[in-house]
């Protein structure tokens, strides 16, 4: 199964026209099969459908927006599952698509691929700790949050928001007086998908699930073939998965990639035992 994965989304993120809701349903193979593509991408039509006939009367680039995001997340009830963030099949499109319930990027994607069918501008924004969308088609280009119903966040909001991921993760909320500007680039579709993996990744690491998190490390090296930390944390789950022909390739990679890295003398050691073990093909 995971190599029926891995070469579907390599045929699908290397397409001249990277398709995001197809390479997002790919992505929730992860989680569970069989995923339903056809329904899925179905529903996204649907909705643009809806949503047009509801957009009809407005021509104002701004009211069609909000429009859209009331269509959304009050008529068609697309919320932040608050209750349960954690849940994996908040990460999986088509479970989005038929609970009404995702994380921030889900609903970005959700917002970001109703608004392509209906020719409104809608980008991601990689905001540290929470997915946002922006208008391109604006003057003065509004940042929407789809997790809190596609409310507008400005930049007090944005403000407020860093300094308490600041102080989550041990600074001071006095050292962040402005918002980076990086930190509001636009999002490509390949770091769309790769946050939603290294999501995936996170949750099934966290429940001890290592042939998941395999998986979604695995499609994420498919869009950074040579990513350092990547290869390494891959190369660990082989081992742990007792794969140790791959992990030791992995780790080799690794060494390659950055000889002089702080855990180069670890990994060493790990090469060292695995040499030892059986070879195992995967």
């Amino acid at each position: 199964m995971e190599g029926s994965i891995r070469r579907r989304f390599a045929s699908v993120v290397s397409a001249d026209a990277l398709d995001l809701a197809r390479a997002a349903l790919v992505i929730a193979g992860v989680d569970h099969q069989p995923v339903d593509e056809a329904s899925a991408l179905a529903e996204l039509d649907a909705l643009a459908a809806g949503a047009s006939m509801r957009l009809a009367p407005l021509t104002d680039p701004g009211d069609r927006v909000r429009g859209l995001m009331e269509f959304l997340f009050t008529e068609r009830a697309f919320r932040g599952n608050q209750e349960q963030y954690h849940d994996p099949h908040n990460s999986c499109l088509d479970h989005v698509l038929a609970r009404r319930l995702g994380i921030p990027i889900t609903l970005s994607v959700v917002a970001m691929e109703v608004g392509m069918r209906l020719g409104i501008g809608l980008e991601g924004v990689a905001f540290p700790g929470h997915f946002l969308v922006r208008t391109t088609d604006l003057d003065e280009p509004l940042l929407l949050d789809p997790f809190h119903a596609g409310s507008v966040v400005d930049e007090d909001e944005l403000l407020w928001r860093l300094k308490v991921l600041g102080q989550q993760s041990g600074k001071k909320a006095s050292e962040f007086t402005s918002v980076p500007r990086d930190f509001l680039a636009t999002a490509s579709r390949p770091a769309i998908l790769a946050r939603m993996l290294r999501n995936l990744h996170r949750i099934y690491t966290q429940g001890d699930d290592h042939a998941r998190a395999l998986a979604a490390i695995d499609l994420l090296l498919v869009l950074t073939p040579d990513a350092p930390d990547e290869l390494r944390t891959r190369g660990s789950l082989y081992e742990q998965l007792d794969c140790p022909a791959a992990a030791a390739a992995d780790f080799r990679r690794y060494l390659q990639l950055v000889p002089q890295a702080a855990d180069a003398a670890d990994v060493e050691k790990r090469l060292s035992r695995l040499h030892d073990a059986a070879p195992t093909l995967h």
